[in-house]
């Protein structure tokens, strides 16, 4: 039994590389090209049916993969953006669930408005992994790129919340409004806390204990499941506890982590997410068969209308809260019109249209009890599955494969200044660079051929990059024919890295483009240490 479990995890993750290898080829997005692919595969005669736990889920999988997507955010980004993230992950998740609750009353006979919020909870969050592997690759302001994250990253406590308000008032049929808001402010409150005492916890580690690079690795590794499990064992919110928890230590890791704890962190984690994500798009996809044939009680014809109906007024809720939450508070404050920028209707909308759903609803969806206290059967468990089923299909593949022709449709207008920024930030490096040299190595820099040509390559790019900030190639490796030419080296390493740290405090750059300069001085500075 468990060579055969074993077996077919293996045989999961070489069929993800596969397919993903296969989803660059066509340019789509592997998670959209994942779940189709498992559908296609479920179809197959003789295939095994794979069941999907919901505990698996929401423990192996959830914490890794949150903690990765608020590891990618920055801070600086999402704090000046809390307004807009607010009002999707809490105020969009409630009207949805309120919407989808009442649609479902009334067009599902004998499906109570209890049932209607269980459903509700369960579709109202995008999915983080989805938003950001859709974007990957198209040009679209930065802005609506740190939101629909942002959202996503903390929508699914909403939800999951609401769902489980929801779960109790049918099990136990109480439910007390003024309770349920108190309850809320609790668990998600007593969530971030959790995650920020032991994100704290972990900063202390390393920072001060002496710790290498594989040591660091593996505690980035526990760390998502510490914060999620004591969350969930103290019932708060596991999934805010590791997004809190993540965006701090994401936040302060430039001062705990040294450049090759970087490196290889990096590197185990782009892979531990990469096959994390495969295996979990690949199985919603293996879902539908073991789905359809728990449609006991109903025709698939009106299972698939319901779920058709529920997935057109999850995407049209969505679109009529985003634009006058978009508008709204621009009209009522000034504030708001002086300090932030006229988003303009085309990004709006990207942003309305990015509701692409994915493992945190099928996993919610699957953790609805097979019977209630009383010992009877869940009422309409299987529809509920099965319209869950048809909404992440739905949202994935209808507005997933949409965006793309959408934004080239539009003509979206890239108005950050990225290109600029980045030259800025390497004419800034140069210029450190370059000044240190000329104080502390000036005899060495007027008569050893090497270091010339090091400072007339630092000289050339100050004054190239001060002529409009044009692109020049990348700087080329110098050789290295003396111990002093290393020290050098080393030190306009570190002069620059302490520069990229002015510039994160001063929050006067984008933190992408400080992290890619920060991550070329990390495998510089690997170079160097290792020759």
């Amino acid at each position: 039994m468990l060579q055969d479990n074993l077996l077919l995890i293996i045989s999961l993750l070489f069929v993800v590389s596969m397919l993903a290898m296969l989803s660059e080829k066509l340019r789509i997005s592997y998670p959209i090209f994942l779940v189709v692919a498992g559908l296609l595969i479920s179809l197959i005669p003789g295939i095994p049916i794979v069941s999907l736990e919901p505990d698996i889920v929401f423990v192996i999988f959830l914490p890794p993969l949150l903690y990765a997507a608020a590891w990618n955010t920055s801070w600086n980004d999402f704090r000046h953006n809390r307004r807009p993230i607010a009002m999707l992950s809490t105020g969009l998740v409630i009207f949805t669930a309120l919407a989808v609750a009442f649609t479902a009353n009334a067009m599902i006979p004998g499906f109570s408005l209890a049932l209607g919020f269980v459903l509700g909870g369960i579709i109202s969050p995008p999915d983080a992994v989805a938003a950001t592997s859709v974007f990957q690759g198209l040009k679209v302001p930065r802005r609506v790129v740190t939101i629909l994250e942002g959202e996503s990253l903390v929508n699914d406590a909403s939800s999951l919340i609401v769902f489980r308000f929801a779960l109790a008032a049918i099990s136990t049929g109480q439910f007390v409004l003024w309770k349920a808001g108190l309850d809320f402010i609790i668990v998600a409150g007593m969530g971030i806390v959790v995650g920020l005492v032991i994100a704290h916890i972990e900063y202390f580690i390393h920072r001060f204990l002496p710790t290498t690079p594989t040591i660091d690795t593996g505690i980035t590794l526990i760390s998502p499941y510490l914060m999620y499990i004591a969350a969930e064992h103290f019932h708060f919110s596991g999934v805010l506890a590791v997004v809190s928890g993540g965006l701090f230590v994401s936040f302060r890791s430039h001062d705990v982590f040294a450049y090759n704890t970087r490196i290889q962190a990096v590197s185990v984690w782009r892979t531990l997410v990469f096959l994390l994500n495969g295996v979990v798009f690949i199985l919603i996809g293996l879902q539908l068969p073991a789905i359809v044939r728990g449609l006991e009680g109903y025709s698939l014809s009106d299972a698939i209308l319901y779920a058709v109906v529920i997935s057109i007024v999850t995407i049209l809720i969505r679109i009529m809260w985003v634009f006058p939450g978009a508008y709204l508070p621009r009209i009522c404050s000034k504030r708001i019109r002086t300090k932030e920028p006229n988003p303009g209707w085309k990004a709006v909308f990207i942003t309305a249209w990015s509701g692409m759903r994915g493992v945190v609803s099928l996993a919610a969806a699957l953790s609805v009890p097979l019977t209630l206290q009383s010992g009877e059967s869940f009422p309409h468990r299987n529809l509920i599955l099965f319209i869950t089923f048809s909404v992440i299909l739905v949202t994935l593949v209808l507005q997933g494969l949409s965006l793309s022709p959408l934004i080239r449709l539009l003509k979206l207008e890239m108005k950050e200044d990225s290109a600029v920024q980045e030259q800025s930030i390497r004419l800034r490096l140069a210029s450190v660079a370059l000044e240190h040299m000329e104080k502390s190595y000036a005899d060495e820099s007027a008569t050893i051929d090497a270091f010339v040509r090091l400072r007339e390559r630092y000289k050339r790019m100050v004054e190239n990059t001060s002529k409009k900030l044009e692109k020049e190639e990348n700087v080329r490796k110098v050789p290295e024919f003396l111990a002093g030419y290393r020290k050098m080296l080393l030190e306009l390493v570190h002069i620059r890295r302490k520069e990229l740290t002015k510039m994160r405090h001063s929050k006067e750059f984008n933190d992408e483009l400080l992290r890619e300069k920060e991550a070329e001085l990390d495998l510089e500075e690997a170079r160097l240490r290792k020759s």
